[in-house]
C-alpha cells in the first residue's frame, strides 16, 4: 500500500500485514530521518568491513595462510620478488628493523609475487637475506594493487589490529619513512599521522 495524505497526517503501512497506522507529519519526518540514518550507518558498516585488508597465500611449507588471521596484531606487509632490484636493496633494512623490534604485537610479513617460473627461488632468497619473519608465496599483481594501490614492487603496507590499512608506500621505502610509520602504528598516535600514501615509483 502506498503512503498517502488525508489532511490529518500521513498514512504509512505498518509492518504487520493488512494494517495501517496514522502518524503525524512530525512523527513521519522523524521516522524517515531515523530510517535514512540507519541505512547510512549500515552501508558504512558494510563498506568498512569490505575495506579491511585481506590476502590469501601460502607459506613456504605449502600451508594456506590468510592475512585476516592476524587480526589483533599490527602488521607490516611487504610485497617483493626475487627478480626485483629495489627489493634487494630494501629487504636488508626490513630484516634489520624486524630484528630490532621488541614489540610482540608487531608482525612483519614478506609476500612474494614470484610466479611459477621463479617461485622456487624464493626459499633461497629468503635465507640469503636472513629473513626471520614469515615469508608467503602465491600473491599476484592484483593483490599488490588491492593492498598498496600501486602496481609495482616493492610495496609496503601498514595494517592496524582491526585490519584497517593505515599507510602504504609504493616502491622502495626509505628508512625514515619505515621508522615513522612503525612508530606511529605502535605508539599512542597523538602526533600527526604519517602521509597515508607515498609512491617512489618513477
Amino acid at each position: 500500500m502506498q503512503p498517502r495524505s488525508d489532511g490529518a497526517g500521513r498514512r504509512v503501512r505498518d509492518a504487520s500485514p493488512g494494517r495501517e497506522q496514522l502518524y503525524s507529519g512530525d512523527e513521519f519526518t522523524f521516522m524517515r530521518t531515523a530510517a535514512v540514518l540507519f541505512t547510512s550507518l549500515l552501508v558504512a558498516s558494510v563498506a568498512g568491513a569490505a575495506s579491511k585488508a585481506d590476502l590469501n597465500a601460502k607459506s613456504l611449507d605449502g600451508q594456506k595462510v590468510h592475512l585476516k588471521d592476524l587480526r589483533g596484531k599490527l602488521v607490516v606487509l611487504n610485497f617483493w620478488a626475487t627478480w626485483c632490484g629495489p627489493c634487494r636493496e630494501e629487504l636488508p633494512m626490513l630484516v634489520k628493523t624486524a630484528k630490532a623490534s621488541t614489540n610482540t604485537d608487531l608482525v612483519f610479513i614478506a609476500v612474494s609475487v614470484d610466479d611459477s617460473k621463479t617461485q622456487d627461488k624464493v626459499p633461497d632468497s629468503a635465507r640469503q637475506f636472513g629473513i626471520s619473519f614469515p615469508v608467503w608465496v602465491g600473491a599476484n599483481a592484483d593483490d599488490v594493487y588491492k593492498l598498496s594501490k600501486g602496481e609495482a614492487v616493492p610495496a609496503t603496507i601498514f595494517i592496524d589490529r582491526d585490519g584497517t590499512i593505515e599507510a602504504r608506500v609504493s616502491g622502495e621505502i626509505r628508512e625514515n619513512q619505515l621508522k615513522e610509520r612503525i612508530d606511529w602504528l605502535t605508539g599512542d598516535r597523538k602526533g600527526k599521522k604519517p602521509q597515508e600514501f607515498i609512491s617512489s615509483v618513477n
